[in-house]
């Protein structure tokens, strides 16, 4: 049930990496490998909100386990997120603009962990600072091909930080949309050997979001614990 428990941890750092923009623009595949990266990080920059589903794939090499969560999500930039999983059912991850709430009754049915989130939605539930600003400063970066993703054609980038001592991660790759530049899929090689792969099923974004999503209310019982 531990392991469970940390799946949906996994995902609240990994979410927040994914915000690019929905919006369809023409690509001529000749310079397509070329700009697609930098298209995506001009997207990003313009979305307000998104909503999406997705399928989390966790492997620890060392234990030879495999761990797979499901659910969907809303966001509103910055500070606000709500993941609901479908498998482990009810764990939900709140970020209200200044917490985030935890709770995963899969693994710690008992209480809620409370996080305070830093200044502009940032901390630990915010990395999409490490893919989608000034990517080309803080990694050095290759193409690696074209995948198919949930029936969407993406080309991928190998992202390697340039000082490795600062970076939450080893490497990563990013497969980015040909038609929208948005994330569609992203794999994580982790300090200590876990791999995580985030694959988008389904996603838009700058639509209408949920306001009552954002708010967290600890059930009657639960004890929160402040970190």
């Amino acid at each position: 049930m531990i392991r469970r428990g940390m799946t949906a941890l996994g995902l609240a750092a990994a979410l927040l990496m994914t915000a690019t923009s929905g919006e369809a623009r023409p690509v001529r595949h000749a310079t397509l490998q070329g700009d697609l990266l930098d298209r995506a990080v001009a997207a990003w920059a313009k979305v307000k909100t998104a909503r999406g589903t997705f399928e989390q794939t966790i492997t620890n090499p060392l234990t030879g386990r495999t761990m797979t969560a499901t659910g969907e999500y809303q966001q509103e930039r910055p500070g606000k997120l709500a993941v609901t999983f479908a498998e482990p059912a009810n764990d939900r991850i709140i970020a209200d603009g200044k917490f985030v709430w935890l709770y995963l009754p899969s693994s710690a049915p008992d209480q809620v962990i409370r996080t305070p989130l830093g200044a502009g939605g940032t901390g630990t539930m915010d990395l999409t600072a490490q893919f989608l600003t000034a990517p080309r400063s803080k990694y050095t970066i290759n193409p690696v091909g074209t995948l198919v993703v949930s029936g969407r054609p993406t080309h991928g980038y190998n992202l390697v930080p340039k000082a490795a001592e600062d970076a939450p991660f080893k490497a990563a790759s990013v497969w980015i949309d040909d038609a929208d530049a948005t994330i569609r899929q992203f794999e994580v090689a982790e300090p200590n050997g876990v791999q995580r792969r985030i694959r988008l099923t389904s996603f838009r974004t700058n639509v209408p979001v949920d306001a009552n999503a954002f708010v967290f209310t600890p059930p009657a019982g639960v004890r929160v614990v402040a970190r």
